[in-house]
């Protein structure tokens, strides 16, 4: 039953398109029901492929010479120029993303491209500089092209290869080899085992110089401040809190039914009872206003005032505090709330900050 669907499914498709494919391409399905070239691929020839990823991996880690990686780190950590890195192809990209990597760190780093240093971006270039090259075999012309030139300038050269005694690393002032047993690819030519070996090569000797550096989570925020990373870190309640005509005040002596506009139309779901001097007193909520309706009967509930009900320990939050503070002051325990006041070291209200305005900051 199977394979007629799958037989009327493919027979409708040749015939809708008969006409627009080449003869070539007109061909019958053939008799297992499946298309053509295909074919059935198993968990087990998946899980085979990781376990094979995972054990060329472990073959760089164990045949690294770490004293050509940290020759290679101090080097980078001594610069006192722009670290340049470039490659070519696939390469290339792991160079780029190696470089982005340090710029996020506040470290100077920057891509320079083989074929546009040829034609005038080597102008970057200066004796204070390094240049880290990326090459699997070591022999791309492209980079062979650009060392002369790059000398030139007096730049400092470093080769990261895999493959021995190769031109480019005999051209370099310095080299570093990453042992590759060989790529996961069955005909041992497409660049993923070596492009992974780069990567975390690159990335590790990256984090080791955040560290040499003694980068702080704020320098790093301050690398990142779209992101959620860098708004937990510099964004502060004062940032994200509602204040003046937002906030949602009364008096202790309001009615509550009176009220009842006032809670709802702020969108903070509570009440902040304040005295004359805009001292905090307490939150009257949603939730109050709940127990209320079902403790009170009859007229009795027209005649309660918001100081009756309200909770006088509310918990508050400083407006200097970091607003990733105020997210985990309001999910403790004994039960999460949706908001903080947000007061000064005399207590008075300044604004309220809520889950919803937090998470609406992307925090």
């Amino acid at each position: 039953m199977q394979k007629e669907t799958t037989e009327k499914k493919y027979q409708d498709l040749r015939a809708s398109t008969m006409g627009s494919l080449p003869p070539s391409l007109d061909l019958p399905l053939p008799p297992s029901g499946k298309p053509p070239h295909l074919q059935l691929l198993s968990e087990t020839t998946l899980l085979n492929l990781f376990k094979s990823q995972q054990n060329h991996l472990n073959y760089f880690f164990q045949n690294l010479d770490f004293s050509q990686a940290l020759s290679f780190t101090q080097t980078l950590l001594n610069s006192r120029g722009t670290i340049f890195f470039s490659g070519v192809g696939k390469s290339g990209f792991v160079a780029s993303k190696i470089s982005q990597t340090l710029v996020s760190l506040d470290i100077r780093s920057s891509f320079l491209s083989p074929l546009d240093a040829l034609h005038g971006d080597i102008g970057a270039l200066s004796s204070a500089d390094v240049l880290v090259l990326f090459s699997k075999s070591g022999s791309t012309e492209e980079l062979l092209r650009l060392l002369p030139c790059a000398r030139a300038k007096g730049v400092y050269l470093i080769s990261v290869t895999s493959f021995s005694n190769n031109a480019l690393a005999n051209a370099c002032d310095m080299n570093v080899h990453l042992p590759l047993e060989r790529e996961l690819c069955p005909f041992d030519l497409a660049p993923v085992t070596s492009n992974a070996i780069q990567m975390v090569f690159g990335d590790t000797v990256a984090i080791a110089l955040m560290g040499a550096r003694n980068l702080t989570k704020e320098q790093y925020a301050a690398n990142h401040p779209a992101g959620r990373i860098g708004k937990s870190l510099i964004f502060k309640v004062k940032d994200v809190m509602k204040k003046k005509d937002e906030l949602p005040i009364c008096k202790e002596g309001d009615l509550i039914m009176e009220q009842l506009v006032e809670l709802s139309s702020k969108g903070c779901g509570c009440l902040v009872v304040i005295d004359d001097e805009y001292h905090l007193l307490g939150t009257f909520t949603d939730g109050d206003l709940r127990r209320t309706l079902i403790k009170a009967s009859g007229e009795a509930i027209f005649k309660l005032r918001v100081g009756d009900m309200c909770n006088r320990e509310p918990r508050t939050i400083g407006p200097d505090a970091m607003a990733v503070e105020a997210m985990q002051k309001m999910e403790s325990p004994p039960s999460p709330v949706q908001f903080l006041p947000v007061i000064d070291h005399q207590n008075v209200l300044i604004g309220i900050v809520t889950l919803h305005g937090l998470v609406s900051a992307g925090l």
